[in-house]
């Protein structure tokens, strides 16, 4: 791919499929909807709708945190998790889905145990990893994972 072609990245806020030439990513594009940054350095807070929106429309792998509000390890894991968010965009988008808020979209993806994270790429699964890692552990297995 070349850094004019275009990729479709979804606003974390609106959920607007957008039109982003790859030389743009690293310059802070915003939403042609909504004009708020469609990158925020954070991980996104996902429901069932905009799971789907994100893991089908973004031409960006979607690095997903399946965990539960009870959870220690997924609670542990979180700050770890933001700062892989901080490390990894705009090249690939972090998100959560709550599990208890969310079970049949758990349970579609066989999440057997929490945290769970799953890359997708090209709306598929493209590789799992269950248990809670630090920062710099997500980050080289998203690397790895995404060459």
């Amino acid at each position: 791919m070349n850094d004019t072609s275009p990729l479709h990245i979804v606003c974390p806020h609106c959920h607007t499929t957008n039109r982003v030439r790859t030389d743009q990513l690293a310059s802070a594009p915003d939403c042609g909807q909504c004009h708020q940054p469609l990158f925020a350095g954070a991980p996104l807070a996902l429901d069932a709708d905009g799971f789907e929106r994100h893991v089908q429309r973004s031409h960006i792998p979607v690095l997903v945190d399946f965990w539960a509000p009870w959870c220690g390890p997924c609670r542990a894991m979180a700050p770890a998790f933001a700062q892989a968010a901080r490390e990894l965009e705009p090249q690939v988008r972090l998100a959560k889905l709550d599990t208890e808020a969310h079970p049949a979209l758990a349970a579609r993806h066989q999440i057997r145990s929490i945290p769970t994270m799953i890359l997708f790429q090209n709306g598929r699964e493209s590789a799992r990893m269950s248990g809670a890692l630090g920062a710099a552990d997500i980050v080289r297995w998203v690397r790895t994972a995404t060459r």
